[in-house]
Order: structure tokens, then C-alpha cells, then sequence
């Protein structure tokens, strides 16, 4: 048995001035952050740091702390903090400006260069972030089909922060229930859950919004039945590729599966961390966001101020230009399975398989947390996050960016060894033994404390 000479000493970090600005974070701004996946809910109570800088998979806090982060940028930071080669393409436009007031030659090389990377997709149209395009998508489904309910994968956590999306979660303060009713959920890998969707509610389901593959992947012939239903009732097919978009593949889920959806909303790596999405699909769909159709209503698709901001375009295609040079993704997958290989065999070591278990591909891998029954535990999560924090470790997950060197992936296995060591110890004589403060919570909360 592994034995550990110095983590139970290890003390909590000393943030002084990290903790000097807390409370002016929450003075200024609800929840103390724009993003409540990186609220303080979200970590250990000691845990207050905020960051100043960052560069390829290390970032800094206030108190000069430097760590190794994983999923950075809520996982759009695909190629790393501050990545010279996007911050040379920003550089090289912002001179030139970056808001006409007529469109600019560079947003249709962006549009022409993301088209030709996604099979299928005829047509684009750009947005600052991920709900953007998802909403876009439903807008234009309930246009084309005359429907208004839209059927989402209840087993994938979100797909927008607008109201047919947030009402279906506990923290659905302000959204009318009329809203909320209109959206329906099936189960992933269950396309008879999705058949009885449809059978209940004939010719009212205007599309099906989902994630091709998330934390396991689809059974044989499941998305192509779920590409048939949709053509057989009349639904459009929407993809979500936000997550999965340039990281699992160029063309996200529907690039590695061949299921080609009538439309697609990619984000994230997109920009590595900048903000720009897209919403991709057939010119069937997408032209009734255009001008020059006379058949049907116009759709207000996607029409913001700053959907088409160059410098942003500009990032975006160097990111394309690095995908496609050094093959991003397959990258990202050895990087990936470099990490599981060594925490799975810390994992077995301590026999927490049934605690711990590591979910998802490669490129875009999970743990859980478990109890000793093996039932999820915030109070369990909180610890691993502790250990893996005192460690140097920013870890809400374990997913990779192409700046992880191999040196930084073996330093965390060390540390991720010795924080499931202090799991174990927890599983045997009792988490309120290690637990340092509260457990993190859900974000998906009716109320707080």
C-alpha cells in the first residue's frame, strides 16, 4: 500500500489577497463571477483564489500561486492560456478596426473557411457564445416546422442559458411555466424514449437538440435512428457541438459519428477561449434568416451588435489554421489517455473504482465522486477538489489542452495519486476526518444554503 509522508501536512494556501477581494467581487457582482461554474459555490469555502494571468495550461492568482489547470476556460481554452500564434492574428487585425457598420470581407473568410470544415453545413452565421447558436437553432426549427415544443436530451447537463433551456432546471426563477412546458426531455442511447416523445405529442415537436456523444458514446445505430425519426416526423435534427466541436474532431461529434444534423452550434475551441460561436446548417433552414425569401416568415436569426467582431473572426481562423496543420484533436487524445492511464492505475491501486470512475473520451475525460455506497457526493467531490487545490491543481476536471507538456500531465498524476490516497483514507475512517469546510454545490439549486 502506497504510504504518504507529507500530504496530511500539506496546509491550506495562504490567500491574503485573494481574500481581500472577495468581498468586492460579491459587492460588484451577483454571485461574485459573470459564470457560475466558476463561482465559490463551485469550490472548497477556503479556496477564494483569483486569478491574475495565464499561459499555455498554467495560470496565476493573486498571491503569485501558480497552477496546473484542466478544462481551462469552462474547456474552450483548447490550445492554452495566452497562445502566441491566435494572439498574432488578434494583433495583426485589431489596427485595423473591429465594427463597421457594413459587413467586412473578413467575416466571409470565416464563414467560407468554418463551412468547408464541417460536412453538410451550407451556411453560417456567427454569435458571442455557445446559447447564441443553440437558441438560434430553435428559433429557426419552431419557424420552419410552425411547432413550438422542442425535445432535448435530458441526460446532458445544459444547452443554453435562455428560458426553453433554464426552465427545465431547478433554478427556473422567471421563466413562465407556458415556457418551460413547451420543452420535453428523452433519455441519450433510449431511442424509444424518444419515439414516445413524438407519439405523445404529434406534430408538435419542432426539432431535437442534442449532444452526438458526451460522457459515453452512442450504441450502434442510435444517432442514425435518431437522424431517421427526425426525418420521418418532420423535426429537425440539432447538434450541440460545443463541447465536442474542434476537440474531439474538427466537426465535432457529427465528424466522428457520420451523422449529419440539419443544424449545429459550435463554440469554445472555436476561438480557444475568445468569444465566438457559430450556428451551421443547410440553406433550407438557415436562408430564413436571410432576405431574399418570400415563401415564409423572416426569422431575427442572430443579430447582435457584435456577432461578427473581427479580431474575434480572426482568432477564430488561426485556430482553424492550427487544427488543421498539426491535427489539434489527435493530439489532445494522446495527452488525454496519458493522464487516465496513470490516475486509472492510482484509482485501482486504492481500490476506488467504484468511488472514482473516469468518464468520457480521452480528449474531454471526467471523474466522478462517489461514497462509500457509491453514490455521488458532493462532500466527496469537495474533498478530491481540496487535495488536488493544496496540490497546485486546478481540476473541476481532467480534460487536457494541446499546451500540456508530458512533464506537466506526470506531475499531476503524482499529485492526483496522492489526493486519492487521502480519498481512501476519508472512504475508511470518515469524510468529516478530511473534509476541510462546506461541500461544493450544484449550480442546478432551487435556493441557496
Amino acid at each position: 500500500m502506497y504510504e504518504l509522508t507529507f500530504a496530511e501536512t500539506i496546509a491550506v494556501q495562504s490567500l491574503p489577497c485573494s481574500q481581500a477581494l472577495q468581498a468586492r467581487f460579491h459587492k460588484a457582482i451577483p454571485g461574485g463571477s459573470h459564470t457560475y461554474a466558476k463561482g465559490d459555490d463551485q469550490f472548497p469555502a477556503w479556496f477564494t483564489a483569483y486569478m491574475t494571468h495565464g499561459h499555455g495550461c498554467h495560470v496565476w492568482d493573486a498571491d503569485g500561486n501558480r497552477y496546473i489547470e484542466y478544462g481551462a476556460g469552462l474547456r474552450s481554452v483548447t490550445l492554452g492560456h495566452a497562445y502566441e500564434p491566435v494572439l498574432e492574428a488578434i494583433r495583426q487585425e485589431l489596427p485595423r478596426g473591429v465594427n463597421f457598420g457594413r459587413p467586412a470581407v473578413i467575416e466571409l473568410e470565416a464563414a467560407e473557411r468554418l463551412l468547408a470544415l464541417v460536412p453538410g453545413a451550407e451556411m453560417v452565421k456567427f454569435g458571442k457564445n455557445g446559447s447564441d447558436a443553440t437558441s438560434g437553432a430553435v428559433w429557426l426549427a419552431r419557424a420552419y416546422t410552425g411547432r413550438d415544443k422542442v425535445a432535448i436530451c435530458g441526460d446532458q447537463p445544459f444547452f443554453s442559458i435562455h428560458e426553453w433551456f433554464i426552465g427545465t432546471t431547478a433554478i427556473d426563477a422567471g421563466v413562465p411555466k407556458a415556457i418551460s412546458d413547451l420543452t420535453l426531455k428523452f433519455g441519450y442511447n433510449d431511442i424509444g424514449s424518444l419515439q414516445r416523445l413524438f407519439s405523445e405529442h404529434p406534430g408538435q415537436i419542432a426539432c431535437v437538440v442534442m449532444e452526438a456523444e458526451r460522457e459515453v458514446p452512442p450504441a450502434p445505430g442510435y444517432l442514425q435512428a435518431v437522424r431517421d425519426l427526425c426525418t420521418r416526423q418532420g423535426a429537425l435534427l440539432v447538434f450541440d457541438e460545443i463541447v465536442a466541436g474542434f476537440r474531439y474532431h474538427i466537426a465535432g461529434g457529427q465528424g466522428i459519428h457520420g451523422v449529419v444534423p440539419d443544424l449545429s452550434a459550435f463554440g469554445k475551441a472555436l476561438g480557444n477561449g475568445f468569444s465566438i460561436s457559430a450556428l451551421l446548417g443547410k440553406r433550407e433552414f438557415m436562408r430564413l434568416g436571410g432576405l431574399d425569401h418570400t415563401d415564409k416568415d423572416r426569422v431575427f436569426l442572430l443579430s447582435t451588435t457584435y456577432g461578427a467582431e473581427y479580431h474575434h473572426l480572426a482568432a477564430a481562423m488561426a485556430v482553424m489554421d492550427i487544427y488543421t496543420e498539426h491535427d489539434v484533436p489527435a493530439a489532445l487524445r494522446q495527452k488525454g489517455a496519458r493522464l487516465r492511464r496513470q490516475v486509472a492505475k492510482s484509482v485501482a491501486e486504492f481500490g476506488l473504482q467504484a468511488q472514482v470512475p473516469l468518464m468520457g473520451r480521452d480528449e474531454c475525460f471526467f471523474y466522478g465522486s462517489r461514497d462509500e455506497a457509491g453514490h455521488p457526493s458532493q462532500g466527496y467531490r469537495t474533498l478530491f477538489l481540496q487535495e488536488t487545490l493544496r496540490r497546485g491543481l486546478i481540476m473541476p476536471s481532467m480534460i487536457v489542452n494541446y499546451s500540456h507538456t508530458d512533464a506537466d500531465l506526470d506531475e499531476t498524476a503524482e499529485k492526483v495519486h496522492e489526493a486519492l490516497y487521502i480519498y481512501r483514507r476519508a472512504l475508511d475512517e470518515g469524510l468529516d476526518k478530511y473534509l476541510i469546510g462546506r461541500p461544493v454545490q450544484s449550480v442546478y439549486r432551487r435556493r441557496n444554503g
